[in-house]
């Protein structure tokens, strides 16, 4: 092993056992074994039967958590699901160790697959915004629509802000940033997670913040931590590199399902300006612009993304109506 990488990682069978991961009102969780990995997935019970089944994917750093609030205002509207992608929030890291996009999306189809739910109202966020383009493009069958928040689709130039995220992805920079902070509290982490991500930091409450401590500390407790997070910036980046019918632009023209383009104005890892790229690529879209959200809209305005994602399945129903 070369010195410049991580410490293998030991088998999920010995993992230490970490504090429990926080449930909200109204939800629950549940492992999922599949070929290859094992994901955590949270949901909501129907309120009703007959509902559309819809699946949240996070971004990178992130967990089925980033999808409460959101899944909480659409009760009633779909029957709500969230994974934890392979090494993130309560999934173990996969078998083989791969944290590509492809990889990711992989994992999704075969839940989507063994569970019989699709096709769903898909629903993806920075990291899981890609892996959901990717989901759309190469299994149309399985994605009724698609809502993209912040999706991490190459940019030709990348912000100043989103450069120190990407280092994380190089060789040897994960474990040097580990050491360099491991004096840092989990409440310093969060506050530097916070402003990156928000548009405005204040608009998180002390209980959430709370929340987001605890849940820091519950991860950092994890042996795969850091390999997690540094093996799939690694996959998001060389993604970025691929040409021809694999890359995500390139798919995204594929993409048929109707599909809700969500940007942030405050975004400082997603450009702004991609906006109107993105609508422009997927075929048959429309976009909500929050000049002053930061990268998880969903988070920060959630009624107003639930209002959107409510108009996009209102709009979708009246034209299959239609014929």
């Amino acid at each position: 092993m070369s010195s410049t990488e991580l410490p293998s990682v030991p088998p999920t069978s010995v993992l230490p056992k970490a504090v429990a991961v926080r449930v909200a009102e109204g939800e629950r969780l549940r492992s999922v074994g599949l070929p290859g990995t094992t994901l955590t997935v949270r949901s909501r019970p129907p309120t009703r039967e007959g509902l559309a089944p819809a699946l949240f994917v996070h971004g990178l750093g992130g967990s089925s958590q980033n999808w409460s609030a959101l899944m909480a205002l659409l009760d009633g509207v779909v029957e709500s699901e969230a994974v934890d992608l392979p090494g993130f929030g309560d999934s173990p890291p996969p078998d083989d160790g791969t944290y590509s996009v492809t990889a990711h999306a992989r994992a999704v189809i075969r839940y989507l697959d063994a569970a019989d739910r699709g096709p769903v109202h898909l629903v993806g966020n920075s990291l899981g915004g890609a892996v959901s383009t990717r989901v759309a493009a190469v299994r149309p069958d399985l994605v009724r629509t698609l809502t993209l928040v912040s999706p991490a689709l190459p940019e030709l130039r990348v912000q100043r802000t989103a450069l120190p995220t990407g280092l994380v992805g190089l060789p040897g920079v994960a474990a040097l940033f580990s050491r360099l902070t491991r004096d840092w509290t989990a409440e310093q982490r969060v506050r530097g997670v916070l402003a990156l991500c928000y548009g405005d930091p204040g608009r998180v409450s002390p209980e959430a913040f709370r929340y987001a401590v605890q849940e820091l500390e519950r991860r950092l407790q994890l042996p795969y931590f850091w390999d997690a997070l540094t093996r799939s910036t690694r996959g998001l980046l060389s993604a970025y590199t691929l040409g021809g019918q694999h890359g995500l632009w390139r798919q995204a023209e594929r993409v048929l399902a109707p599909t809700l383009l969500v940007y942030g104005g405050r975004d400082q890892l997603v450009g702004y300006r991609m906006a109107q790229r993105a609508v422009r690529t997927f075929r048959d879209s429309r976009l909500l612009t929050l000049p002053e959200a930061g990268h998880v809209a969903m988070m920060e305005y959630p009624e107003t993304v639930a209002t959107a994602f409510r108009e996009l399945l209102a709009e979708t129903a009246s034209a299959a109506s239609k014929g």
